[in-house]
């Protein structure tokens, strides 16, 4: 057995700023048993890369962690948990936490929504959207970025294709908050219970959504959802459908503000980058790579044991959890020359895995990238001198599956 550590990955302050541990535990061994959790971690860029295609080894199968970290027969026991999920629709392993050949049948269908063609459609409304939420700020000179850019523009974004009013954000972000606490792994018995109710909640809003664009398609991504179907499959029923989007809006949602938010802390922090990307906006694709690679709004994901298997020199036991650390990866100086560095001319930056890799590789992963494309390139040209405010005090809340700002007050100039 490796060198048993003391610390551990998921003690909340390791988790708000876990780079150090990383790298300290990377010389130890990259991967390692987390006493206090039980899990094994992987820090290493090369094997997670090697773990992830590995599916006779490595499952998808997570779905307890979905549940607050439940298992099905704790599940199976909680009555006031069972009594509000009887109101809605089951949870359904779809592509997050589905292993081949189920999750096989559903990429096809799913990539029909997102494929490329589909998402370049969208950039005249990501440019309009982003010019509209500039325009409230930018003649103060000052914004608190998360509040008024980094959440509403995904928010926004995937409230449109989905068939759900703008106007209620804040209903859409509340939902969006309670699917990523429940991969938090740090709720409490309220927030559990919250949390089943918000999902059920959101389940029959899209619910109706759904049924509208069965009888009448329109020219979003929830009515290519619904409608699709590839090779004779049959296309997705209801619980399937609002399982996958549940994933999206979590994908779509949270880790876009999340990347947006690194992205602007970056720019701010490293005014030379930020000049280069305004002298030269064809470096800003690049330079969307690189923020991604330093920030992996997507800390990792978890992988169940199907079986013995070694890994890095490590057995790892059937049934154990291991948790691929995505952070660590694109972070290890084996893959990225000076890894702290934020350089927009990273000439290997696209190779991080903030989306992950392999056939599990986040398929909203274009449409993040357009988003992100989009905002820098007007940031770029309608403003200049990012600065964090004087005194502010930027927090990360502990989450274990995913690491955000909740705040970033900026002060800028207008161009």
């Amino acid at each position: 057995m490796n060198e048993a550590v003391s610390k551990s990955l998921f003690q909340p302050d390791i988790l708000v700023d876990p780079f150090d541990f990383y790298e300290e535990q990377r010389a130890k061994s990259p991967v390692f048993l987390d006493e206090a959790s039980g899990a094994y971690i992987v820090l290493d860029y090369d094997l997670i890369s090697e773990a992830v295609g590995r599916l006779d080894d490595f499952s998808n199968n997570f779905t307890a962690l979905l549940s607050g970290g439940k298992s099905d027969e704790e599940l199976a026991n909680d009555e006031e948990i069972q009594a509000i999920q009887a109101d809605g629709w089951p949870q359904v392993n779809t592509l997050l936490t589905a292993d081949q050949p189920v999750h096989t049948r559903f990429r096809k269908l799913v990539n029909l929504a997102f494929s490329m063609p589909k998402v370049n459609k969208l950039e005249d409304s990501i440019r309009a959207m982003s010019n509209e939420l500039i325009d409230n700020f930018i003649d103060k000179g000052e914004c608190e970025f998360m509040e008024e850019y980094a959440i509403p523009m995904p928010v926004r974004t995937i409230a449109v294709q989905l068939g759900l009013d703008v106007a209620d954000a804040d209903t859409i972000k509340r939902w969006t908050n309670a699917f990523v606490d429940r991969l938090s792994g740090m709720m409490t018995r309220e927030r559990q219970l919250e949390t089943e109710r918000e999902v059920v909640e959101y389940q029959h809003a899209l619910k109706a959504n759904m049924d509208a664009r069965r009888k009448e398609a329109k020219n979003d991504i929830l009515s290519d959802l619904v409608n699709a179907q590839v090779d004779g499959e049959r296309p997705l029923d209801d619980a399937e459908s609002l399982s996958i989007v549940q994933q999206l809006m979590v994908a779509g949602n949270e880790t876009t503000t999340a990347a947006l938010g690194e992205g602007l802390r970056l720019f701010a922090t490293n005014p030379d980058q930020y000049q280069k990307i305004q002298d030269d906006p064809s470096l800003i694709p690049n330079a969307v790579e690189e923020v991604l690679r330093m920030s992996s709004g997507s800390s990792g994901i978890w992988r169940v044991m199907h079986r013995d298997a070694e890994l890095g020199g490590v057995m790892l036991p059937k049934g154990a959890m291991v948790m691929m650390r995505y952070h660590a990866a694109n972070r290890d100086p084996k893959q990225f020359e000076n890894p702290n560095k934020f350089d927009v001319e990273r000439k290997n930056a696209r190779t991080h895995l903030a989306f992950g890799k392999g056939i599990h590789m986040c398929v909203g992963n274009m449409l993040s990238r357009k988003e992100m494309t989009v905002s820098f390139q007007q940031f770029a040209k309608r403003i200049d001198n990012i600065r964090i405010q004087e005194g502010a005090e930027l927090t990360y809340p502990p989450n274990m599956m995913l690491r955000g700002l909740t705040n970033l007050p900026l002060t800028f100039d207008k161009r």
